[in-house]
């Protein structure tokens, strides 16, 4: 149902930095960049994330409550992509670990702040 999901940024080059560099980790590439938008993805048939700065001139801002959650199929690549998160110069929101009991419907996850403030969850569903 989600085609992709934009984030407001102030500083378009080190937003791409970042993302490039962590998205990656998940296969993604830059699909569009051009007039202000870049947007990454897996193919144009599956949901993105793109950066922009905003329409109307103003300041970009992170919501309050608003968080992108990123899928990956194994609890490794959750470690990976946090600890990438942190090393591209986002901030830790909390560390990845299992939230909840353990099982089928298990929830690893891991929780951060890009570089404009936007929170991002990667996680696994399922047993480890």
């Amino acid at each position: 149902m989600i085609g992709y999901v934009t984030l407001g940024t102030k500083d378009a080059e080190a937003a791409k930095g970042f993302f490039d560099g962590l998205l990656g980790l998940l296969g993604a590439n830059r699909m569009m960049d051009g007039g202000g938008f870049t947007l990454w993805g897996l193919g144009y048939d599956k949901p993105g994330l793109a950066i922009t700065s905003p329409h109307n001139g103003e300041p970009a801002t992170y919501g309050n409550g608003t968080m992108i959650a990123l899928v990956v199929d194994k609890r490794s690549l959750v470690d990976d992509v946090h600890a990438k998160a942190i090393a591209l110069g986002g901030t830790c929101e909390g560390p990845p670990g299992l939230r909840g009991e353990e099982g089928p419907t298990a929830f690893y996850a891991g929780y951060f702040r890009d570089l404009d403030g936007n929170k991002l969850c990667v996680y696994r569903m399922g047993p480890a």
